[in-house]
């Protein structure tokens, strides 16, 4: 029997633990963990209610080592499913490294005291986890995740040499909020906050955040949801990239963002409230960012008015038999068909599917190897063809349109 423990219950969480709970036959024995053990009941039930499924839930403090051992080794599972918050990566990784479970996550770890996110971190476990024998799959949402076996996918069949790569992510949907966030408020918000970085000629090369002048954007126009702004952003994905795929001479990561988002963010960051440090209020040490956070939406909770669609692919210019070509492989998903399926946006569904089906690829020994893996590092085509089996189909087309030098 294949039994899987999920950790972390929002909304990512929820779509992970339903989207397990339909593919039954590998996914027999499910259970839920999360501080917040009322969240997990709520899933729980809707699973019963929809399924005719009974899952297990439990409460857990993803920072302490010692509890998630005892909940490893007390469930038993063949893989743990990390959805938690970044910070929580590493306490995760050695409990599974303690108990000699493989592990799979959505985003890489960043420390609480420093908005900087890269992969030095867990590709340290490498050995570690060699020596325990067991895999870990690192960024299996959908950028990273999705993004990184596109590039796979195009380095395996469509290249022989891909030269840039720009990762281009549109959310048109609209959530009926002045102002809020598609995953957890406060992740979002320093992921967009910080400097601008991007890859070319074998160096990093860095940029303003999207919120100052001189930030780098363009119009790009995405298919089904027309011309969008969209602005270059850092993103972890590119790390491993570089280190991948051969010949690779630019990668960039894009992604839109309306003049509303914009300004509501550079008023929040001009009064402080996108501050990471503590300040003092009343006696009590706050958090600006995690006060802004309890006051902002919750991701969970938008999926119900949600309209509109997410294009997320890759453009990719190289060589093929000695002539230079150019491919766009993308993915559409529509806000209110992802509600229907599983009460969710379509943010938290495009990384809550591919979550699941890298799991699967793992109990199934599709994927299998000891240490650390990136996706691009692994198959591409079992993962593809399994996303697009639960509700992400993807394309791929001659790309025509122009993009900035």
């Amino acid at each position: 029997m294949s039994r899987v423990l999920i950790i972390g219950a929002g909304g990512v969480g929820n779509v992970v633990t339903r989207k397990c709970a339909q593919n039954v036959d590998v996914f027999q024995d499910i259970l839920l963990a999360s501080r917040t053990i009322d969240k997990c009941q709520k899933i729980a039930k809707r699973i019963k209610e929809q399924y005719g499924r009974e899952i297990g839930v439990a409460q857990v403090d993803a920072d302490k080592v010692p509890e998630l051992v005892a909940l490893i080794k007390d469930f038993e599972p063949q893989i743990v499913i990390n959805v938690a918050l970044p910070y929580q990566d590493l306490a995760i990784m050695d409990a599974c490294v303690a108990t000699g479970v493989h592990y799979l996550d959505t985003a890489n770890y960043e420390p609480k005291d420093n908005p900087k996110f890269e992969y030095k971190y867990q590709w340290a476990y490498q050995d570690k986890f060699k020596q325990a024998g067991i895999m870990a799959v690192l960024g299996c949402g959908f950028d990273p995740g999705v993004t990184n076996a596109f590039c796979a996918y195009a380095q395996k069949h469509l290249f022989d040499e891909i030269h840039t790569i720009d990762i281009l992510d549109c959310n048109a949907g609209e959530h009926g909020h002045p102002f809020a966030t598609n995953f957890n408020p406060e992740i979002n918000i320093r992921e967009v906050t910080q400097v601008v970085r991007h890859w070319k000629d074998g160096q990093w090369i860095e940029t303003p955040p999207v919120i100052e002048d001189g930030c780098v954007h363009f119009t790009f126009n995405y298919p089904e949801v027309g011309p969008r702004e969209s602005y270059l952003l850092y993103h972890e994905e590119m790390e491993s990239l570089v280190k991948h795929i051969k010949g690779l001479k630019r990668i960039r990561f894009w992604m839109t963002f309306s003049e509303t988002y914009l300004t509501h963010l550079k008023v929040l960051q001009n009064v402080g409230l996108t501050r990471i440090d503590e300040v003092e209020y009343e006696g009590c040490k706050v958090v600006p960012l995690k006060f802004l956070k309890v006051l902002l939406p919750d991701p969970a909770g938008l999926g119900q008015n949600y309209k509109g669609k997410t294009v997320i692919g890759c453009v990719f210019k190289g060589l093929k038999n000695g002539k230079i070509e150019q491919k766009y492989i993308y993915n559409i998903c529509d806000h209110a068909k992802a509600y229907e399926d599983v009460e969710a946006q379509a943010v938290s569904y495009t990384t809550g599917v591919p979550a699941m089906a890298g799991a699967r690829l793992v109990l199934e020994q599709t994927w299998k190897g000891q240490g650390v893996f990136n996706i691009e590092q692994l198959d591409p085509d079992p993962f593809l063809e399994l996303i697009a089996k639960n509700g992400l189909p993807w394309h791929v087309v001659d790309f025509v349109g122009e993009l900035p030098d």
